[in-house]
């Protein structure tokens, strides 16, 4: 954790910054805005997803904002999602790059068959970010799934 005695406002308004470009991905998914939460990412982005945080081999690989359109759709499979983001670490902060961590416990609820079902994803974000025309953007986010579960809804 890095110890701060005292921070531009620069510095503090790029860290607010970043932290609500987290938090932005979160509300575009449960709002079910793909197009607002591929516009968080550069157009060369990189997105990486580990459905297994333990095994090196990613499940998905994508290169591109374009790309993503997919992804972020697959989330309407579900009749709601909610998103809680907890801590969100600003790891390095150097000019107009920056890297992060982010932890998410994301709830995924479906009904089928008038039968309730919850899938709850704990999630870990390692991300890279890049400040263009005054905007933080996601320049690559390696997703990781350390844990699911899922249950039945009364």
């Amino acid at each position: 954790m890095a110890k701060h005695e005292t921070i531009s406002a620069e510095e503090a308004a790029d860290r607010l910054a970043i932290r609500e470009l987290v938090e932005a991905y979160a509300h575009c998914a449960d709002r079910r805005d793909a197009q607002g939460q591929m516009a968080l990412f550069t157009a060369d982005t990189h997105f990486v997803v580990y459905m297994n945080a333990k095994d090196p081999t990613p499940s998905q690989e994508l290169h591109s904002r374009e790309a993503l359109a997919p992804v972020f759709a697959d989330l309407n499979k579900y009749t709601a999602t909610m998103h809680f983001v907890g801590q969100s670490t600003i790891l390095t902060l150097i000019g107009n790059r920056a890297t992060g961590e982010a932890y998410t416990l994301a709830h995924h609820l479906a009904i089928a068959g008038g039968k309730r079902r919850l899938m709850i994803a704990a999630l870990r974000y390692s991300d890279q970010f890049v400040k263009i025309e005054g905007a933080w953007l996601f320049s690559e986010r390696l997703l990781y799934v350390d844990w699911i579960e899922e249950r039945t809804l009364s």
